[in-house]
């Protein structure tokens, strides 16, 4: 009997590799990533600030706070339009902090009842189409007040780093699917 093989009724207690031709993923022959963080990874996934969605959640959320502080600290005009302006951005920020957090701790290894990419696009699509709507509302509301208009601005700036968003994260998810599809 060869060393290596295990004893039947013997436990294995060293690390070992199961092979199988099926896989979480669907593809035949291909394993499926870890469940969680290896134990060189730890908690934090170190290199994702650094990453490009990283920086541009960073920069979406500097804009959104940037445009809502502005109409904050402005003389309102038209209360219903600016309320709306702060509760969108304020909304889609917290939102973005959240994603944020969720690839910074590695929860989406740790949450897989949930759709990550597909939450995050949906997120994206719908929190961008508001703060247009928002943001367009305060730009025609705005009047000529100064911190105003840099809400505005603001608002526009972000919702254009959105799309930017929208966009690769759909070249991400879908594009990448379709190809995966195709092989």
């Amino acid at each position: 009997m060869d060393p290596r093989t295990p004893r039947p009724g013997a436990m294995s207690h060293g690390p070992g590799v199961i092979r199988t031709t099926c896989s979480s993923s669907g593809i035949a022959g291909v394993d499926a990533p870890p469940s969680g963080p290896g134990p060189s990874e730890g908690l934090l996934a170190r290199g994702y600030p650094a990453t490009y969605p990283a920086l541009l959640k960073v920069a979406q959320m500097v804009c959104l706070l940037i445009a809502f502080l502005c109409v904050k600290n402005s003389m309102w005009t038209d209360y219903s339009a600016y309320s709306y302006f702060e509760v969108v951005t304020m909304c889609d920020l917290l939102m973005i902090l959240i994603f944020y957090l969720v690839h910074l701790f590695y929860l989406y290894r740790m949450l897989t009842c949930i759709s990550w990419p597909l939450a995050e696009f949906l997120h994206y699509l719908i929190g961008t189409i508001l703060l247009l709507i928002a943001s367009i509302v305060a730009a025609s509301k705005s009047y000529g007040i100064d911190g105003l208009v840099a809400g505005a601005v603001f608002g526009f700036l972000a919702t254009v780093l959105c799309m930017v968003s929208i966009w690769s994260s759909y070249k991400i998810s879908c594009i990448t699917q379709a190809t995966a599809a195709a092989v």
